[in-house]
């Protein structure tokens, strides 16, 4: 295991509980814009999904804040554990979870979503795994041929769910991981390729994940044109009021609790809270809260790059990775520049999973930042597509790491 008495009297990265925090904030105000009519129609109560959020938020933080003052080695020993209790809670949610509109995602009522859980499991295994690998990595049936069933597995149990956004966003983040700590180009594009084409052959065998692709392709006001009293799919009618909503502010806003389109609009407190975040702040607003997205894509990385060996530096760009990458799918599928997928915008969306397992990451991330090491410097951790005289991309890559 490397040494880690550079962790004395490190502090952990204020500007990234600073982000994480004022995007936690404004998402308690959104959720409470959105959810106050619900919360008196369903319970009586128009600030109960508000003060179940903030409970959330709270129950976050403070995990948050005990993660961040656990020294992060010690993840990498309960990797195994946490990934195969991953693993029995997605079979027993296939095998017993409720089924709701077709799906079995929850257990436990509505608390806890497996397939939540597994996004930081995930990048835990995957960043132990890829760091005890160093050199082998480039080597196919070392590599590439266990990565790849590893990742098909997991993707197979959360498909079957469905849940194909998720699903999509797992894959996605540990393909980078595999090619940020070193794997080979030309592995990564093939094994792209094939991954993709599978996929897309499992998604045209769902009638409504194809219908969704079909309805992206085409203009998402084109029903307008229909006949008066055209049942509209409904899809069809999500994406376009969707974009109606998200338009609707200007560039100002209509103002905190406003809004009108909001009240149509489907999951309007879940997947679609950036459109009501258009709505009510405006383009502005949407761009302050773009800017923290950015901000914490930046400071993610900048701890990677500093972070003291190969497992803290695939660890902190894995958790990067994911939040940035679900971020970047919610704000896409919002705008109608990705087909919808259901997945929440970290830290902003309705949801007690999300958010907790969301705050769990930054956690280990700050947890990295209070042991990097002071005079690593960045230039020495390049994450170029190119290698220097075979070597890997990894900037520790010939450094010991624990293996668990």
């Amino acid at each position: 295991m490397p040494k880690t008495s550079s962790r004395t009297g490190q502090r952990p990265d204020y500007v990234l509980i600073l982000i994480v925090v004022a995007l936690v904030l404004i998402g308690l105000i959104v959720v409470y814009s959105t959810t106050f009519t619900l919360g008196y129609a369903y319970k009586n109560q128009p600030t109960y999904y508000l003060l179940r959020q903030a409970v959330f938020a709270a129950m976050g933080l403070d995990i948050m804040v005990l993660m961040m003052r656990v020294e992060y080695h010690k993840w990498q020993k309960l990797s195994i554990i946490f990934m195969v209790t991953t693993v029995l809670l997605l079979v027993y949610v296939l095998m017993a979870g409720p089924a709701v509109h077709g799906s079995r995602r929850r257990i436990l009522g509505d608390s806890i979503q497996p397939s939540e859980i597994c996004k930081l499991a995930m990048v835990l295994y995957i960043a132990h795994w890829l760091s005890s690998k160093g050199e082998k990595l480039r080597q196919v049936t070392y590599g590439l041929v266990p990565f790849a069933v590893l990742i098909g597995f997991i993707a197979s149990l959360i498909i079957l769910e469905p849940d194909f956004g998720t699903t999509i966003l797992i894959v996605a983040a540990a393909g980078t991981m595999f090619f940020i700590a070193g794997a080979d180009l030309i592995q990564l594009i093939v094994s792209t390729m094939v991954g993709g084409s599978t996929l897309l052959l499992i998604i045209a065998n769902y009638e409504y994940a194809w219908e969704r692709i079909v309805i992206f392709s085409q203009d998402p006001f084109a029903v307008l044109q229909k006949p008066f009293g055209a049942v509209l799919a409904q899809d069809t009618y999500q994406v376009m009021h969707t974009l109606v909503t998200l338009g609707s502010g200007g560039i100002t806003g209509t103002g905190l609790g406003s809004g009108q389109q909001k009240n149509l609009l489907p999951a309007a407190e879940s997947d679609a809270i950036f459109a009501v975040l258009g709505e009510e702040l405006g383009l502005l607003g949407c761009l302050v809260v773009l800017g923290l997205f950015a901000a914490f894509a930046y400071r993610g990385f900048k701890i990677a790059l500093r972070a003291e060996d190969s497992f803290g530096f695939i660890l902190a760009s894995g958790i990067t990775i994911w939040l940035t990458f679900q971020a970047m799918t919610n704000v896409a599928v919002v705008t109608d520049t990705l087909p919808f997928t259901g997945l929440p915008l970290p830290f902003i969306s309705l949801g007690g999973s999300s958010l907790v397992i969301s705050m769990m990451g930054v956690g280990m991330l700050l947890s990295i930042s209070r042991g990097a090491t002071e005079n690593t410097k960045e230039q020495d951790a390049p994450l170029g597509f190119g290698r220097r005289n075979g070597r890997a991309r990894l900037p520790y890559s010939r450094r010991s790491t624990a293996s668990g």
